[in-house]
């Protein structure tokens, strides 16, 4: 592990009776990154967040965070940390500024709460009741008090879920800004395009352990240099065996087929004479490099979905 990390984590384990949540997770937070956790439902990332959080007590492994090394986080450690759980529920009569100071009173030192109205781009709803907010406002309250504390470490869980594009992008802008300034982001997301636009290291995970870590780009050269088709055909439809002869063929929900394959003109050609005699269209195709996306898929089977 790289001995400069702002985070270590060793052998983690939790078990619930017969259910192993986390099953020996290892890896390392790089300072001044995005660390993005990816996975399946029931993979166990949410339970190692907890235990990292200081929420849950791992059954045994080892946190080095800030140099020093705990079973559990500490009351110390929390100072230092911010967190945005997936959700969260403010007080609908409480004004903006008010959940901010209210916040701020929880920690030994803290942010003014016009510092972080400016951060967050909420100045004119300083004094506006959070049920008036809209879902985008909502969640950068939400990361503003997961930043009241000034905290060296941001834990950040799917923040821009149900958020519309322009909002999401909002949120994106703002991680940035984070890690400009020197802060370190644990991020979990469902939303490959923000795992790759965001992140320095990616961390994925099923069943309770990591079965793959790397950057974007060396996860996906991990797959190498061949070319992906997309369309869209019947999930009854039979696909032509010159075509199962020379690529990879993955059918997915909704009827989605990906062929991938490292001759693009003859599989082209063989989808194009397939489609032809057989009168199925090659509906919505696509033509792209690999992306985090057929990573995951190659890893678990399964596309990452909320």
């Amino acid at each position: 592990m790289d001995p400069t990390a702002l985070m270590k984590v060793s052998n983690l384990v939790k078990y619930y009776g017969d259910v192993h949540a986390v099953d020996g997770v290892s890896f390392s937070v790089p300072t001044s990154e995005v660390f993005t956790l990816l996975g399946p439902n029931g993979a166990g990332k949410t339970t190692t967040l907890e235990i990292l959080e200081g929420i849950r007590e791992a059954d045994s492994g080892e946190i080095e965070i800030f140099g020093q090394r705990l079973r559990r986080i500490d009351r110390a450690t929390k100072q230092r940390i911010g967190v945005l759980l997936q959700e969260g529920n403010f007080e609908p009569y409480l004004r903006v500024r008010e959940v901010l100071t209210l916040f701020g009173s929880f920690f030994r030192s803290s942010r003014s709460p016009a510092d972080m109205l400016h951060e967050i781009a909420l100045e004119e709803k300083a004094n506006a009741f959070v049920k008036t907010l809209s879902g985008g406002q909502k969640q950068r309250l939400a990361i503003g008090v997961a930043l009241i504390n000034d905290p060296e470490l941001v834990f950040l869980d799917e923040p821009t879920t149900g958020l519309d594009p322009q909002a999401r992008h909002n949120i994106w802008s703002i991680v940035s800004r984070l890690t400009a300034s020197g802060k370190t982001i644990i991020l979990t997301t469902h939303y490959m395009d923000e795992a790759e636009t965001l992140s320095q290291r990616v961390c994925i995970m099923d069943h309770g352990k990591v079965i793959a870590q790397g950057s974007p780009r060396e996860l996906t050269a991990q797959l190498g240099q061949d070319t992906i088709v997309e369309f869209v055909a019947p999930e009854d439809a039979n696909l032509p065996d010159s075509l199962s002869a020379c690529c990879e063929i993955v059918r997915g929900e909704g009827g989605l087929v990906s062929v991938k394959t490292n001759d693009l003109v003859a599989a082209l050609g063989r989808l194009v004479d397939w489609s032809r005699s057989s009168g199925v269209p090659l509906a919505e195709m696509t033509v792209r490099q690999p992306n985090l996306e057929d990573v995951f898929l190659s890893l678990t089977g399964r596309r990452l979905r909320t």
